[in-house]
């Protein structure tokens, strides 16, 4: 077999080969866990089947499993991605009460917590209780303003655009803050463990990491299921679908059979220790070929620098269009930066290989020779 192109996209983004190879092989009729074929693929079953029953109850099993999530946490699955939760985080926990206008407060560190802030200001109080120097950084948590009786904090623990993870969890509680944490992990979802007794909520849509896009992933705490606008609708409401186990109307159910086959995958790589290792040595080996060349660089500050999204840029931005060419004819896919910020973005998640950064360096360096 011909070796695939290394896929750098920030998503929809590559999936582990393997998974493509078993979707493909049971496409047209899918074998359930004694290897009977049903005489479908998974596209064509009925949600309230059996044999779909199968798929969600394992890849419920197998998420929580894999992601240590506590049982007092529901597992939802959901449509509409991480930019839909921006209306359906505010409509579920800016609640009960009509009539008053709960606060969420928002750390911005990046465009996608920037949209969040926006967003959710439709719903109620959006508060910015703090926003990183030119998306760079992450603010201090001394210096968030927070405020009193937020109905929840808000963070983008992976900033896709701009590059900037949190590597560690704000302690709210050691803060004097009794708000649940809400995280958007979209971008680094089953990168590395999750500290859950810091978190409230998180959600994810999996087209970065985990499947196609199409599906939204969402892990609540039991306590967070009755803080709903009287206004959210029932296909919306955390309650309801925990209630109605992800079905309060059809789930996409492709999305959670291909994000369960993914599942399956990375608890065969030894689950979130070992592929968060692996991460953390393809993004400093990247960071490392930055950092000492004068040719690239990047403008994070080192100690918030993503290991999933690394956006980088030439000292000669007109040369960057040269070496997106020379990426293409060596196999190395979607390195363009996103429109807003220009440059160049690589996107190591769990299904990129040492092998395809290792191709990068190479190919930076060869161009730096060549371009001197």
């Amino acid at each position: 077999m011909a070796v695939r192109p290394f896929n750098f996209s920030a998503g929809p983004a590559a999936m582990p080969a393997e998974v493509l190879a078993q979707a493909a092989d049971e496409m047209l009729d899918w074998p359930d866990a004694s290897g009977q074929r049903s005489g479908m693929g998974v596209m064509e079953m009925s949600h309230r089947g059996r044999e779909f029953g199968e798929i969600l109850a394992r890849a419920q099993s197998d998420f929580r499993s894999l992601m240590a999530v506590p049982e007092h946490f529901h597992i939802l699955f959901m449509q509409g991605g991480g930019a839909a939760q921006n209306a359906i985080v505010p409509l579920n926990l800016c609640g009960p009460s009509a009539h008053i206008r709960a606060t969420s407060d928002f750390v911005v560190t990046g465009g996608w917590s920037a949209k969040s802030l926006l967003e959710a200001g439709k719903y109620g109080k959006a508060h910015e209780a703090a926003r990183s120097t030119a998306f760079h950084d992450i603010p201090d948590p001394s210096s968030w303003r927070l405020s009193d009786g937020a109905a929840y904090v808000h963070l983008c623990t992976n900033e896709t655009i701009h590059g900037v993870e949190f590597h560690s969890l704000p302690d709210l509680a050691g803060m004097g803050c009794n708000a649940p944490l809400v995280i958007d992990c979209s971008s680094h979802i089953a990168s590395r463990p999750v500290d859950w007794t810091r978190v409230g909520l998180a959600y994810a849509g999996a087209q970065k990491n985990l499947g196609p896009a199409g599906l939204t992933l969402v892990v609540v705490r039991e306590d967070l299921l009755d803080r709903a606008l009287p206004a959210c609708p029932s296909v919306f409401h955390y309650r309801e679908l925990a209630r109605n186990d992800s079905m309060v109307n059809t789930p996409p159910t492709f999305g959670i059979y291909m994000a369960g086959l993914v599942f399956q995958w990375l608890l065969r790589q030894g689950g979130l220790a070992a592929i968060e290792q692996r991460n953390i040595a393809k993004a400093q080996a990247l960071y490392d070929a930055i950092d000492t060349s004068a040719l690239f660089y990047n403008p994070v500050n080192p100690a918030c620098r993503s290991r999933m999204n690394v956006p980088f840029f030439l000292r000669a931005p007109a040369r960057t269009d040269a070496f997106l060419a020379s990426a293409a004819d060596a196999g190395l896919l979607q390195l363009k930066g996103h429109k807003s910020l220009g440059g160049l973005r690589a996107s190591l998640y769990n299904a990129m290989p040492m092998e395809g950064v290792q191709t990068l360096i190479s190919l930076m360096r060869e161009f730096e020779r060549t371009q001197a």
